[in-house]
């Protein structure tokens, strides 16, 4: 009931109205608490030496702290091993997100086994690449393509975002890079003059957006949003959305533990295309891949 995302007197309520005795507040949290040794242990466990894509991101929670309420994020890594089997790698709760904060959870991640990463996709945190490059220096790091058109469309009036969309969909599903950089020149001949801001922001950051451009099209499905990983912090969501605040950092955890055993016990397949896919990875990146055993 707990994984389910009920508070403790959600469940000590239903508890008597169905078996017709009480089981206390603390009694129930006592019982729930026994999960913590198992959700250190899944923390520190050990962890493939090399993926061959991570995607990371944060959700936000409020938490009691110190007789205050404050902003936390539970910071989230899945990972796609050379397998092409996905998981969580780990669940951390810390202050608002930082770069900084995530350089302490790529330092985990690697302290627990993992020496290498291919790939890693990631929202538009400033910092959020030097903090993957200080850790894993050969990684190649995607910034969402979704997350840069929403931050897009915030600068543009309601009558124009279909249009708007319309162009810029043909920067993004360009056949290469060149033809890209060609939509890009043509989408600031137009909208240049009243959404120069918007233009700066992809030219800025092209290094980073354009990267999935040299990759056939099944590598570069999997690597150019972040989607993944918003599926299943929405699954999470649902859990916790009975949960305005949190009494504690271990109470958030312990609940964002117990959804994400129900929610992988789903994630039985390999990745779609994964043959193909780990074919070309092997094309692109040869020695990095065949040092470990597929």
């Amino acid at each position: 009931m707990y994984a389910k995302g009920m508070t403790t007197r959600d469940i000590e309520q239903h508890i008597k109205e169905i078996y017709g005795f009480s089981a206390s507040h603390g009694l129930i949290s006592g019982i729930t608490n026994k999960m913590l040794p198992l959700v250190r242990q899944w923390q520190n466990s050990p962890l493939d030496p090399i993926y061959a894509h991570i995607l990371m991101d944060a959700i936000h929670y409020k938490v009691r702290q110190d007789e205050e309420i404050v902003n936390k994020a539970a910071y989230i890594c899945i990972g796609l091993n050379l397998d092409g089997m996905k998981d969580v790698l780990g669940i951390w709760i810390g202050e608002n997100e930082s770069s900084k904060y995530w350089l302490t959870v790529l330092n985990e991640i690697k302290n627990r086994g993992v020496e290498d990463i291919l790939i890693a996709s990631i929202d538009g945190l400033p910092g959020f690449s030097d903090a993957i490059n200080a850790v894993f220096p050969k990684t190649e790091v995607q910034r969402c393509i979704v997350h840069q058109i929403r931050n897009s469309l915030r600068y543009v009036n309601y009558k124009q975002k279909k249009e708007f969309t319309k162009d810029l969909k043909t920067i993004y599903k360009a056949v290469n890079e060149t033809a890209a950089l060609d939509a890009l020149d043509q989408f600031e001949e137009k909208w240049g003059k009243t959404h120069q801001i918007v233009i700066m922001s992809w030219r800025n950051h092209w290094d980073e957006l354009s990267v999935f451009f040299k990759y056939p099209e099944e590598i570069r499905r999997m690597i150019y949003t972040t989607n993944a990983i918003e599926s299943y912090n929405r699954q999470l969501r649902k859990v916790t959305k009975n949960r305005s605040i949190f009494p504690t950092d271990e109470s958030l955890l312990k609940m964002l533990y117990l959804a994400t055993i129900d929610i992988t016990k789903k994630w039985t397949r390999r990745y779609k295309h994964w043959s193909q896919i780990i074919s070309q990875l092997t094309i692109y990146f040869g020695e990095r891949i065949k040092n470990y055993t597929i």
